[in-house]
């Protein structure tokens, strides 16, 4: 995620924020109070289906830190991006966003016990490696950055048993070096073995000019339709040719959420999202801040949970809110080149949750996912949070029951 590379300790004001923010959440962790925010009343199979008239609500039931860097299968624990859970084996999948600098990137099975509703604890179960085409690690971008994948997201495949992920690629272009490579969506095996990759549509090419994908800020999020015949994917921030990212104020972004086809590879449509403005001012003006899409969840047929997450320089919370967007609301702009200085029918969005509401210290939440029935018989949502590696950081879980 793109403020990995800009959390740095430069100065003693951002220092001396960061310490406030320790303490404030030292303040406040303790705290174990329900909270309860209303969710809109469309279900899916996921979800218990509610009357018309009924309006589900999401309460916070708990949350784990994963001990920083705990090493597991000589592997460091980190920069866990996505999730996602199979009922059948109730097991979950992590894919870590290290670039294969610690280790070869990868992503890990593990088991979430939940006792009276609450974490009680992650269990790791087994490391998988992926793979490239020619059934090799993937290497670092010291031996070959123009095929170091950055791993954000992670689905499985039930109807076929394989995953899909995620890559943002790669776009350096300074007088030193020029790296150009493509944002991707790979389909692998369970033992991490390449199939196929996705095929991109043209304005998701890497370009030496401002044209195409930021850096750091493409293939963010993904989820499958819920018949596994379609597969969402969000592009973090706004393309270069889309306009501006977001700032503060009343200054948003336009995002791409592309709708593959699964059977082809093929992208089929592209919607328009309006990411909120920037939560928070930066420690300067200057200094880097941002809000994007940093994952997806899809939970009806047109219907999909929005996750935006907001950082800004001297703030050592995310501000988290969820949406619920409605896909059939935007008009397909597949075939738009580009957005800047044209109308179109953006998709439509509901506010569910800001997490800033919650009362407790919220991380860098990167990836959401629906988890097993709890013992009152109701489902349960799970977010998790991206630790970059950063000591200042967790690696969190948050557990939600679905009302």
């Amino acid at each position: 995620m793109p403020y990995e590379r800009y959390f740095k300790l430069s100065n003693i004001t951002n220092f001396v924020q960061i310490c406030i923010s320790i303490f404030f959440m030292a303040k406040i962790v303790w705290l174990n109070i329900p909270v309860y925010i209303l969710i809109f009343s469309s279900c899916s199979s996921s979800i218990r289906q509610h009357k018309p008239s009924e309006i589900p609500r999401l309460k916070f039931l708990s949350e784990y830190v994963v001990p920083y860097n705990l090493q597991f299968a000589n592997t460091t624990i980190g920069g866990l991006s996505g999730i996602d859970y199979n009922p059948q084996k109730k097991e979950y999948y992590l894919i870590s966003d290290d670039r294969s600098e610690k280790n070869p990137a990868r992503f890990y099975s593990a088991s979430i016990l939940i006792n009276n509703n609450k974490i009680d604890t992650v269990v790791f179960l087994k490391n998988t490696f992926l793979k490239d085409q020619t059934g090799n690690f993937y290497p670092n971008s010291l031996h070959d950055p123009s095929h170091t994948p950055d791993p954000e997201a992670l689905r499985y495949n039930p109807k076929n048993n394989t995953f899909i992920w995620s890559s943002e690629g790669e776009r350096i272009v300074n007088s030193k070096k020029i790296i150009l490579e493509n944002p991707a969506v790979t389909e692998i095996k369970p033992d991490g073995d390449y199939i196929d990759t996705f095929r991109l549509p043209p304005q998701l090419i890497m370009h030496e000019t401002e044209n195409g994908p930021r850096q750091n800020g493409v293939f963010e999020g993904l989820t499958f339709s819920p018949d596994y015949k379609s597969l969402f994917v969000n592009v973090e921030e706004p393309l270069d040719q889309d306009g501006p990212p977001a700032g503060t104020g009343d200054s948003t972004g336009t995002v791409r959420i592309i709708k593959f086809d699964i059977a082809t590879k093929k992208p089929v449509a592209q919607f328009a999202y309006v990411v909120d403005p920037v939560a928070h001012p930066a420690i300067t003006p200057s200094s880097f801040k941002i809000n994007g899409i940093s994952d997806i969840l899809s939970f009806d047929r047109n219907k999909l949970l929005v996750i935006e997450r907001s950082y800004s320089t001297g703030r050592l919370l995310c501000t988290i809110k969820v949406f619920i967007a409605d896909i059939s609301s935007g008009e397909n702009i597949n075939h738009v080149p580009s957005l800047k200085n044209k109308q179109v029918k953006n998709v439509s969005k509901k506010l569910l949750l800001n997490m800033d509401d919650l009362g407790i210290y919220i991380d860098n939440i990167e990836g959401v996912t629906f988890g097993p029935t709890l013992s009152n018989g109701k489902k349960s949502l799970i977010f998790i949070a991206d630790n970059n590696f950063n000591p200042l950081e967790q690696t969190q879980f948050l557990l939600f029951e679905i009302e």
